[in-house]
């Protein structure tokens, strides 16, 4: 007979929309192997809606510590603005709880030192919500990818053509370098090029440009980066949100193949498509056809990844090394494109002005400085 799978004691930090609606949701199709237990917000009424809405047992709170305190829980999924991820993080490891929270973990190379202390000092993890790297569609490629079964990879794309209006950044938060850490970079294009990275594997160069076109924010509404991979392969990434017929896409021209995903904020398996080289035979490329079985990018499948590495006792994905390598990405696209030099990976160390904000305290982009 099978052992009963273990179920942790979750805690929620957050209740507005993407926890009600992504979290909540990955939590009952995982109901076998987590139990709600509590929920955290500084709204009453939006508290309260919330346990309304995941009925149950599940303890309310408007202060995080008073929870953490009290409740004691194996895993806190943070839904929270972004300037407070860190902070909260920090405290949940502290707690010795795992940590699974939106992107972005942090809004610097400079607060994400601070969060790998703490998951050193407490032996807990932090992961970030990157589900586009999750599902059967993502896995499969990145097998096809690594075993060199599609030939080497040699030019690459990254799109996230998105459209946001005026109302989308009247939210006090929005738009801002010290509560969301940039625009469409950390924002919104940040779920694509993790793929990207994901796919390919470690980056060597970036050189960019960003700009302020339509909206009056601190932090840029596009920008476009050139990206030099350590394998060879050369990539272009674009993160808009100034763009009205919006897409979400990746493309990897391999040697035998091309492969591509085109979808708007999920994909399954239909979204992926392989086509090879003209001298590839038949039979080869038929054994590149996505799996029978279908799973979804969402925070349901990292959500069971999460949980596959605490019973396994083991650094979940999304964490340590690869919750890094996306945010010091992102630092190195702003650097190039504020500075206009191309950056090198590993470049961006403590005393580097882009270690400790994403806007590198340019004039022209630091709050409060330009005109």
């Amino acid at each position: 007979m099978s052992a009963r799978p273990v179920r942790r004691r979750v805690a929620v930090v957050g209740t507005g929309a993407i926890v009600t609606g992504s979290h909540l949701s990955a939590l009952r199709a995982h109901a076998d192997r987590t139990e709600l237990v509590a929920a955290v917000d500084v709204d009453g009424a939006r508290l309260d809606a919330f346990r309304a809405e995941a009925g149950g047992d599940v303890a309310g709170y408007t202060s995080m510590g008073a929870m953490l305190d009290a409740v004691r829980p194996d895993l806190v999924l943070i839904g929270t603005p972004p300037s407070l991820h860190r902070e909260q993080t920090v405290a949940a490891l502290k707690a010795g709880a795992w940590v699974l929270c939106e992107k972005p973990l942090c809004l610097s190379l400079a607060e994400y030192d601070d969060v790998a202390a703490a998951e050193e000092a407490s032996g807990a993890y932090a992961s970030v919500i990157f589900q586009h790297r999750y599902g059967s569609g993502a896995a499969h490629a990145r097998d096809l990818i690594a075993g060199g079964e599609l030939g080497a990879p040699l030019v690459a794309h990254c799109q996230t053509t998105w459209h946001r209006d005026a109302a989308y950044y009247a939210v006090p938060w929005r738009g801002r370098w010290a509560t969301e850490g940039g625009g469409p970079t950390m924002g919104h294009g940040i779920h694509q090029y993790d793929l990207l990275l994901h796919l390919l594997g470690p980056w060597a160069e970036v050189r960019a440009m960003a700009s302020r076109m339509v909206h009056d924010t601190e932090s840029e509404d596009v920008s476009m980066a050139l990206v030099r991979f350590a394998n060879g392969a050369l990539a272009t990434v674009v993160n808009s949100v100034l763009s009205p017929d919006e897409v979400s896409r990746v493309r990897v021209d391999c040697a035998d193949a091309t492969v591509e995903l085109t979808h708007l904020y999920g994909h399954r398996n239909d979204d992926w498509t392989y086509t090879p080289a003209r001298h590839v035979a038949p039979e080869r490329a038929a054994a590149w056809r996505t799996p029978a079985a279908d799973v979804p990018s969402s925070h349901t499948a990292q959500l069971g990844a999460v949980l596959d590495a605490r019973d396994a006792g083991e650094r979940p994905p999304g964490s340590g090394p690869d919750a890094r390598a996306t945010l010091e990405f992102a630092a190195a696209l702003y650097k190039a494109a504020f500075t206009g030099n191309p950056v090198l990976a590993g470049e961006i160390a403590p005393g580097d002005p882009f270690h400790a904000a994403m806007h590198g305290g340019h004039p022209d982009w630091a709050p409060g400085e330009r005109a």
